[in-house]
């Protein structure tokens, strides 16, 4: 028994019986002898649940065939869906960082996981189009809550090791890209459904979300994580206290992500108007794009934990721009192939890298709402890129034309991020 105070931010939190409070690494499930400690039981319900966010996702790609056939609509029409569920994403990022100052971060993500599941049960029963189209916004919501939630509760659980959790984070995100498409066409393939199987695919997605977000509050629950001392401060206060370290973020990984959103939106199209390649072998290599980023968000993560970020960060911008020339020169299927899975790699590792470099350098009390200031103003910015190549493509450029000179941009970005290094004026972060 005893009490123990906590300031933070001018705040003074009291805490009764804090010598009963279970640890992180408390004991709350034991099976066979072997028991899982609080932490980690935390960290694999997150794992799982950001899966299913980003299956979530990634899913519509393979669904509009099945959704034109279903509600009659024209390809332009279920193509916005793709859109939609991308704005819904971004929409939220202010907002849950403003929620993330009023509400523990445990609380929000229990709360995205709900959403997600009522979403995925809209679109399952979605008798319209419209219905459809609100439910895939609405998927898109609970992702962008989750994300901006998610991310610092991890580094308020591995303070010590925040890449390599994210790390390990975005290679469970990541393995839902690669998985999706062949998910989608084996239910498809079933025909003991009682209703389409695309509808089928948004059940099991509402279910497996629903179960998630349980498992994941009961481990929290059992964590130290429920305290009240994960409360964020204000998100003015943390921008005018941190803007160099948020912008520097955004820098490093805005044009970078805008270029590789238009890139692969229309990687398919480019490799078989511009390379040759047939249908087949073009969706091979986005393929292979995606795969290369499964193990690259892992590796990120844990170089990110032990190298300067800034070094770091400028090297894998580098490489992405050689790797981006290098897709416009090579033109056999081998060559791309190879070309692909450095570029898979190579982007895949500039976002967990840039999402720990902001996480880690973050103070605790700023963490939440100032990684939800650098990721409303990021994402944005990495949405408009499908519309930004397509609007070029359309003015008469060419694919390789617009490639080579976002890369160049690109170029230059780093170039000058290089300079302002030297002059010290990028912040280094908190292992650098």
């Amino acid at each position: 028994m005893g009490e123990k105070k906590t300031r933070v931010g001018g705040q003074t939190f009291r805490f009764e019986n804090f010598e009963s409070e279970p640890s992180l690494d408390s004991t709350v499930f034991s099976a066979n002898g072997r028991s899982i400690g609080a932490r980690t039981g935390v960290f694999g319900s997150l794992c799982v649940l950001v899966f299913l966010v980003n299956f979530a996702r990634v899913v519509y790609a393979p669904l509009l065939e099945p959704f034109r056939a279903a509600f009659g609509v024209s390809e332009a029409a279920v193509g916005l869906l793709a859109t939609l569920v991308w704005i819904g994403s971004a929409a939220p990022r202010f907002p849950t960082g403003y929620l993330l100052t009023r509400y523990p971060r445990h609380r929000i993500v229990l709360g995205s996981g709900l959403v997600l599941a009522g979403a995925s049960a809209i679109a399952a029963a979605a008798p319209s189009f419209g219905t459809l189209a609100a439910a895939t916004v609405l998927v898109g919501v609970g992702s962008g809550v989750y994300f901006v939630a998610a991310s610092p509760l991890i580094g308020q659980l591995y303070p010590d090791q925040v890449g390599r959790a994210i790390g390990i984070h975005g290679t469970a995100s990541q393995v839902a890209a690669v998985v999706a498409p062949g998910f989608v066409g084996v239910v498809l393939a079933l025909h003991r459904w009682p209703f389409a199987a695309w509808r089928g695919i948004f059940v099991l997605l509402s279910l497996a979300a629903l179960g998630s977000a349980i498992l994941f509050w009961l481990a929290a629950r059992r964590s130290t994580i429920t305290g009240p001392q994960e409360l964020d401060l204000d998100m003015r206060v943390a921008l005018v206290a941190h803007w160099r370290l948020i912008l520097s973020g955004i820098a490093v990984v805005g044009l970078a992500g805008l270029v590789w959103n238009g890139v692969f939106n229309f990687y398919v199209t480019y490799l078989i108007e511009a390379k040759g390649l047939s249908s087949g072998n073009a969706r091979t290599a986005l393929t292979v794009v995606f795969a290369a980023g499964v193990p690259a968000f892992w590796a990120a993560g844990v170089v990110a934990d032990r190298l300067r970020f800034v070094p770091l960060m400028l090297a894998i911008l580098a490489v992405f721009v050689g790797s981006m020339l290098s897709l416009v020169a090579v033109q056999s299927l081998v060559p791309v192939l190879l070309v692909s899975a450095i570029l898979g790699f190579v982007i895949h590792s500039l976002f967990p890298a840039t999402d720990t470099y902001i996480l880690a350098s973050l103070p605790a009390e700023h963490s939440g709402s100032g990684y939800a200031v650098f990721s409303g103003a990021m994402m944005p910015i990495q949405a408009i890129g499908s519309v930004v190549v397509g609007v070029l493509v359309d003015s008469g450029l060419s694919y390789d034309v617009v490639f080579t000179a976002l890369s160049l941009g690109v170029a230059v970005l780093t170039a000058g991020l290089f300079g302002l290094a030297l002059l010290g004026r990028v912040p280094s972060g908190t292992n650098g």
